[in-house]
């Protein structure tokens, strides 16, 4: 639980438990398997830090109606009930409550990306820099 104690901690602890969250380095194969992955983050966010390759924009003030199977709004790529639906935010907080009321309107493959986009970009950066060095051992044997 969060140290804070609030109430916002404590539904969000209650949201994760029923959430198979996604790990940064899992992502990849996760969407090869053919989950939509979601990015909730506001346009300025994704122009100022950048965007998850293959990932469909929904704004989060819509995220309901465009993702909800029974919908007239829905997006075409979210007919599917079953489908696995990763949402992205900035640091995975509203991506966690937003999957728990995806879970809610019977989507119950829907989770989030444990840490959003700052720790798959972190973990990008990480996965380059070590195959960055690797290519430099390489090379100078």
């Amino acid at each position: 639980m969060d140290p804070d104690g609030s109430a916002i901690a404590r539904l969000l602890e209650e949201c994760r438990r029923g959430l198979e969250r996604v790990e940064p380095a899992e992502l990849e194969a996760v969407t090869a398997a053919g989950a939509l992955v979601v990015d909730m983050r506001p346009v300025q966010q994704r122009l100022r830090d950048g965007e998850v390759p293959g990932a469909v924009v929904v704004d989060r003030n819509v995220l309901e109606w465009r993702l909800d199977p029974t919908s007239p709004w829905r997006l075409a790529v979210a007919g599917d009930p079953d489908r696995r639906i990763v949402l992205v935010c900035t640091e995975g907080y509203s991506s966690s409550l937003a999957a728990h009321t995806l879970q809610q309107l019977g989507l119950t493959r829907a989770t989030d990306l444990a840490g959003g986009f700052v720790a798959w970009a972190a973990y990008v950066a990480e996965v380059q820099a070590g195959e960055i060095a690797t290519e430099r051992r390489v090379a100078t044997h």
